[in-house]
């Protein structure tokens, strides 16, 4: 995760600062962070309390043991996927949909949504399904036996030189030993280094990134509000969608979007979002996405043509995503500059040094 996305992963507004500056202004403040979340399902019942630990590899710089707890229940006092003014029929105002990169939207543009009838299950024809296979990792809710890191017990971080590549191994009282070895090739994604976020002479904000080794698409996504209430929402997809953010998506899926042109190829490093977007809202967030590739472990190991009833004594899937969050068109290290000249590197001029307010003091208050 970088930009906003790391600062807020430290709960640190001075490190939100850092992240956006790319590392620069704060050698404390890493310009991103690296998650991981392990999650252990299981058809068996401990006996006894549920004790479960992972061992990661020794370059992970998390610790020899991640203990995998087991949540507590806790009542529901709401609906599931309750969400105030969406579900209960209150939802008032618009969204407007834009989509494609380019200086100008697209003819046809904007879709316009009154949330009032998409909560009585209106939705415009013309927002197509993707049929997306849903990722179910394990969960309490389809498992006899669950646990999970970080939690309370163990909320180690893992430093930006964190590395996956190594042994592992996974072991408790209500699941089988688990052996497997990561590679190279499947340790966490690089970040999403954002590198031009600026507006152009058109309104037009082109966004460009350096390449993510080991990315299979990208997927960008700009959201913001107008005075009235009225949300607008762009992403980089060339064709009209229901869809407009993504979790972790399953390769198959991955395939058949950049077929379909949904996501960006991996050999793209920019994106134009339209004028009408960019010049229509206050402050939009920006996020780019990389999805990367996912590996599968399990034992026995799955043969070439796996029957229906196939059913390994344990598996393991790897699912790897790197997300970028910012403020669209802040160049926050160009508007971090602060008293330094631009163009020489040089200080300015005693008359000169006055400071500042910075932009970015008016969101965090520093």
């Amino acid at each position: 995760m970088s930009g906003f996305a790391a600062g807020a992963a430290q709960a640190n507004p001075q490190s939100v600062v850092g992240a956006l500056l790319g590392g620069r202004g704060g050698g404390a403040n890493p310009s991103f962070v690296r998650n991981l979340h392990l999650q252990l399902g299981s058809p068996r019942r401990a006996n006894g309390a549920p004790s479960a630990e992972h061992l990661p590899p020794a370059g992970l710089g998390a610790g020899p043991s991640l203990p995998l707890t087991t949540p507590q229940a806790a009542p529901q006092t709401t609906p599931p996927n309750y969400m105030p003014g969406m579900t209960d029929g209150n939802m008032r105002g618009r969204l407007l949909i834009y989509w494609g990169c380019g200086e100008q939207a697209r003819s046809g543009q904007p879709v316009e949504i009154d949330f009032a009838r998409m909560a009585r299950g209106e939705v415009p024809a013309a927002m197509a399904a993707l049929n997306l296979q849903p990722m179910m990792p394990p969960s309490p809710a389809t498992s006899a036996t669950y646990g999970e890191w970080p939690n309370e017990r163990g909320r180690t971080t893992v430093p930006a030189t964190g590395s996956l590549v190594g042994d592992h191994v996974v072991r408790g009282n209500y699941s089988p030993e688990i052996r497997f070895a990561l590679a190279q090739g499947q340790d966490f994604l690089a970040p999403v280094n954002v590198t031009s976020n600026s507006p152009a002479a058109s309104g037009s904000v082109p966004v460009t990134w350096q390449a993510v080794p080991n990315a299979r698409a990208y997927f960008v996504m700009a959201t913001g509000a107008r005075e009235d209430g009225t949300i607008v929402m762009w992403t980089s997809s060339e064709v009209q969608a229901a869809q407009m953010a993504f979790d972790y998506l399953s390769q198959g899926d991955i395939d058949r979007l950049l077929q379909q042109r949904v996501l960006l190829n991996p050999q793209t490093t920019q994106c134009t979002v339209p004028a009408e977007v960019a010049g229509s809202v206050q402050a939009a967030s920006l996020m780019v996405n990389a999805f990367g590739p996912e590996a599968n472990f399990s034992h026995p190991a799955r043969p070439a043509n796996a029957p229906r009833n196939w059913a390994p004594e344990w598996a393991v899937k790897l699912r790897t995503r790197s997300t970028y969050m910012g403020m669209l068109g802040m160049d926050m290290a160009a508007m971090m500059g602060g008293n330094r000249n631009a163009r020489s590197g040089e200080e300015p001029s005693r008359p000169e040094r006055r400071r500042r307010r910075n932009p970015l003091e008016r969101i965090f208050g520093q």
